[in-house]
């Protein structure tokens, strides 16, 4: 990913951007734009009385893109890019880019069970945010920070996340395997503030344009009914 805060490209990310851009020109898809229809999880939440508010972490590439996604979703309340998997120390974007802290960039998301369970978060996550088969990378962006990962905050999330990626790799949803890793127990850190937002206020920006936007017009289109078209910003609620 590019660093954000002086918009230098790194000479490969550049490269590969420009080659994503004339696959793009040329008809080629993007990787953002392989999402595809999945069935939701067997294995959900109750229904009935619940609390009000739940908290879910996931990693899944850029966390540009993926808080963009549920940013738009319904029943979402908050959608805050950060670091997990490593320590406090090292939760900082210079140090993460290292590839040496641990962490993935992630999203943490708010949501109103009451209006959208974590299993619909899941399959969202795993349909349209990213693709789950990719190890330790995701479009250009290559490294175990990059990687697909969840963060459980309690046991049942946990166990839903296990039996849906087991469900989906039983019924072959994906061309390869998920290599999804389930991490429980990591604190989460938000990321610095010109990280937050950023496709909504970098709409034209190349890697927002080639690896991100497809995404929101998947989520569109492939979940017309939880698809809310004004996004739940972190400058909003600051």
């Amino acid at each position: 990913m590019p660093q954000a805060s002086s918009f230098i490209r790194p000479a490969l990310i550049f490269l590969a951007l420009l080659l994503g851009a004339g696959l793009a020109f040329r008809g080629v898809p993007s990787a953002a734009e392989g999402a595809r229809p999945i069935p939701p999880p067997v294995l959900d939440e109750p229904s009935g009385p619940q609390a009000t508010s739940e908290v879910a972490v996931l990693a899944g590439g850029c966390f540009w893109g993926v808080q963009s996604v549920f940013q738009h979703v319904e029943g979402v309340t908050g959608a805050v890019s950060g670091y997990a998997g490593g320590s406090a120390e090292a939760a900082h974007y210079e140090m993460v880019a290292t590839n040496t802290t641990g962490h993935a960039e992630s999203v943490r998301i708010t949501f109103d069970p009451r209006r959208i369970s974590y299993g619909h978060i899941l399959q969202i996550y795993f349909s349209v945010a990213h693709d789950p088969t990719e190890l330790n990378r995701q479009g250009p962006d290559v490294g175990t920070q990059y990687r697909s990962a969840i963060f459980p905050t309690n046991a049942e999330q946990a166990h839903i996340a296990e039996a849906y990626i087991a469900q989906l790799d039983q019924a072959h949803m994906f061309d390869g395997s998920i290599v999804t890793k389930i991490e429980p127990g990591r604190n989460f850190y938000p990321a610095e503030d010109y990280h937050q937002d950023f496709l909504t206020r970098n709409p034209r920006y190349p890697y927002i344009v080639i690896n991100d936007l497809p995404k929101l017009e998947a989520l569109k289109r492939l979940f017309p009914d939880l698809y809310r078209a004004t996004p739940v910003l972190v400058a909003a609620r600051s």
